[in-house]
């Protein structure tokens, strides 16, 4: 399925429009064990070229309290 063929979505009442699927980058930062840089890069531009247009380079998606 192409681009053209996938309805963008818009974030929030005054939010970006994105694309349906977006990409998490947090394995990519060796996180959950050794990244690969050039896989990485390959993996985004991939992504960028299916359409993607929203990235998601967070590290860590809060924080635990005991």
């Amino acid at each position: 399925m192409t681009t053209a063929t996938k309805a963008f979505r818009k974030l929030g009442a005054a939010g970006p429009e994105v694309f349906p699927v977006a990409l998490g980058c947090m394995g990519m930062s060796g996180m959950y064990g050794p990244a690969d840089e050039a896989e990485s890069l390959a993996t985004i531009h991939a992504a960028i070229d299916a359409g993607v247009n929203l990235i998601d380079t967070g590290d860590f998606y809060g924080v635990v309290s005991t």
